[in-house]
């Protein structure tokens, strides 16, 4: 499924992210960690490549934990700084200013050289749509600053938020590349709510998300969904897990738009269990 979404918006904010990369000293690159390659945006990382660039796998409480340490091992092992974080409850916080500072360190024994004192860390914050840039930036503060939603594409304009004395955070709209031409990225990203709903067909995400499971975790639809054989086509498992929901339209026919939209925000808000698509 090719996704073509790239709202007019996004040719500003990717102007201004390229004019304000100057201001900065590091680049946070937030990833939903439950596919962190599949949303690495390489004109973002393209932009920020002059810089010290940290890697966030963030929302790690809804990815599958051996998964996580995985990608990190693997980006690590690319040469990236990288640390996983779920910005809503805190976790990971401690490590991630750690890297952050550790970044900004060899910059700040360079002012000391010159007899200059060291200012503040300046970060920018930058990262696909939807990949829960506010609330990372909201957990940094540690009140909340800047306006959160659960639809791509919420954040506008640049903000310059401190955190305390020795850091400033920039934060930028979601930035999605123009056409994501790998079908199965597509379908993930679109799983992820990272591209706005009308660039894709529920029905097609959802038979994706069923797949998905049989592959690797069938236990969920045995469990959760009393699937007896989780080995039957996805259109059978749909209808099975519509009768078992309850769907149901006038007469008796089954709604499947209706357990389409239930399962893609059930797997969204974390309620199907730890699942990670890459």
């Amino acid at each position: 499924m090719a996704i073509n979404w790239y709202p007019g918006h996004m040719v500003k904010a990717k102007r201004e992210i390229q004019q304000n990369i100057k201001l900065v000293d590091v680049v946070a690159i937030l990833l939903d960690a439950r596919a962190p390659f599949s949303c690495r945006n390489q004109d973002l990382e393209e932009i920020s490549c002059r810089r010290q660039v940290l890697l966030v796998l963030n929302k790690m409480d809804l990815a599958d934990p051996e998964a996580t340490r995985h990608y990190l091992m693997r980006l690590r092992q690319q040469g990236m700084a990288a640390v996983a974080m779920d910005s809503a409850s805190g976790k990971g916080l401690s490590d991630t200013i750690k890297a952050l500072k550790s970044l900004f360190q060899p910059q700040a024994e360079e002012m000391v050289r010159k007899g200059r004192r060291v200012r503040p860390m300046r970060v920018m914050v930058v990262g696909v749509p939807n990949v829960g840039k506010s609330t990372f930036l909201n957990c940094l503060v540690g009140k909340k600053m800047a306006a959160t939603g659960a639809k791509p594409g919420i954040t506008r304009g640049k903000q310059w938020v401190r955190v305390r004395e020795d850091l400033e955070l920039m934060d930028t709209p979601g930035l999605m590349w123009p056409k994501v031409e790998n079908d199965e990225q597509g379908l993930k990203l679109a799983l992820l709510s990272i591209v706005g709903e009308n660039a894709y067909q529920e029905r097609e995400v959802t038979a994706y998300l069923l797949q998905v499971l049989k592959a690797k975790a069938p236990a969920i639809l045995r469990n959760k969904f009393k699937i007896l054989n989780p080995e039957l086509e996805t259109d059978q498992l749909l209808e099975e897990i519509a009768r078992q929901r309850g769907h149901l339209l006038k007469g008796g026919q089954l709604d499947l738009a209706k357990t389409c939209t239930t399962l893609l925000q059930d797997f969204r808000r974390g309620s199907l269990g730890h699942i990670s698509l890459d």
